[in-house]
């Protein structure tokens, strides 16, 4: 998957207008103020990059799911005001995604400028990936550069339509996790050791299944972990579980693992709880010994023992997904054993997105990982194999 970067591209970009996607859909806070600016940071290697090669910048991101109209809390002000003050330049922030206000300010940028559209996801037409959008936005510009990893798997008119009728390069943070992930099937090291958490195995089952033919140990864990014992025919309690549907997708991995050289490996105890609650009263039982109308809420002690033994045992390890319901701080035991224990070992550790990079950072982790992936949805797809819509239309080095 290699594909031109902004230092690939054939044409000084000084004075060029350069449209470049980014994924600023920051947390913000209940004031409005972003509370979580490392999307933004992410970004920042490419922005300065351009900036100091005297292109002049017209960024686009969305924000929150607006469902194509405006809402107030979901503009980019916020996010223009923080990226200003991380860069120590003004950043131009326009009401608009396109229209003439936004042409004049596009046109009137001089060299090593920003100017940051509003939100694309206002416009009913990015996610349908219309191509009159899609040529409003290339008239813009001169060259589109995608860095927004974390919407690489959606085919909207911002991620795969421009690159349609602009020079389209990747972004220095799109081209990280281009080779970070695709390092991990391409040319895995061994013993391989997949983490696997979250709440839905029918979400997760492509991965698995990529993993059955390329891991040596799956660990599965959250709530996903239940849907397993049922398929097995234990009782669960009160867990949280899908739908038969789920049932036979996790028979199916099961047999599949049964004949594979990888080893799927399930919880031995788990921390059950009388609520769903952090005052719940709670305590540690062995799989299949869930007091009737309890439920699982965080793999147990035996069982974070044994993960973490097999983390620090391997060479390269992927995660994704916690092991409980870690925003509570009693079942959280689980996810950070995780963390820490990728935190201490030699092997090539990838954080797969999502709440597991939530978790990291929330330990001061982040930085002890070999990888923290910027995108959830698209990093889980691109190991499934699946096309990215937004890489697929980036041109070939």
């Amino acid at each position: 998957m290699a594909k031109k970067t902004i230092r690939d591209v054939d044409v000084d970009v000084a004075g060029c207008r350069v449209l470049v996607r980014v994924d600023f859909n920051v947390p913000l806070t209940d004031a409005g103020e972003v509370a979580d600016d490392t999307r933004i940071r992410g970004a920042l290697p490419t922005i300065e990059y351009l900036r100091e090669h005297g292109a002049r910048l017209i960024l686009t991101s969305h924000l929150g799911r607006p469902r194509g109209e405006p809402k107030e809390e979901l503009r980019l002000n916020s996010v223009a005001a923080r990226l200003s003050q991380l860069i120590d330049a003004p950043v131009r922030k326009v009401d608009r995604l396109t229209g003439p206000e936004v042409s004049e300010a596009a046109d009137s940028l001089q060299a090593g400028e920003v100017l940051l559209l509003e939100n694309c996801r206002f416009d009913p037409r990015e996610t349908k990936n219309d191509p009159e959008l899609a040529r409003e936005l290339c008239r813009l510009a001169d060259l589109y550069v995608n860095d927004a990893f974390g919407a690489a798997h959606r085919a909207h008119a911002t991620t795969a339509g421009v690159a349609s009728c602009l020079p389209a390069v990747s972004g220095f943070l799109m081209q990280s996790e281009l080779d970070a992930l695709q390092g991990l099937v391409d040319s895995p090291q061994h013993p391989f050791v997949a983490v696997l958490g979250g709440a839905k195995v029918t979400d997760k089952i492509g991965v698995i299944e990529r993993f059955l033919d390329l891991a040596d140990q799956i660990l599965i864990g959250g709530a996903m972990c239940f849907i397993f014992f049922k398929a097995q025919g234990l009782d669960v309690g009160a867990s949280r579980v899908e739908d038969e549907a789920g049932i036979e997708t996790a028979r199916r991995a099961l047999e599949k693992a049964s004949n594979s050289d990888c080893e799927l490996v399930l919880p031995r105890d788990l921390v059950v709880a009388d609520r769903f609650a952090e005052d719940a009263e709670a305590r540690v039982v062995g799989v299949g010994d869930i007091p009737q109308g309890w439920m699982g809420l965080d793999i147990g002690p035996e069982t974070a023992d044994e993960y973490e033994r097999r983390i620090l045992d391997a060479a390269q390890v992927f995660w994704n997904g916690p092991m409980g319901v870690f925003e509570m701080d009693r079942f959280a035991e689980g996810t950070r054993g995780i963390a820490r224990a990728m935190a201490e070992s030699r092997a090539l550790t990838v954080v797969g997105g999502g709440d597991s990079v939530a978790a990291v950072q929330q330990l001061g982790l982040a930085e002890r990982m070999g990888h923290v992936s910027t995108g959830g949805g698209a990093s889980l797809e691109l190991i499934e194999g699946a096309e990215l819509p937004g890489v697929a239309a980036l041109e070939d080095r």
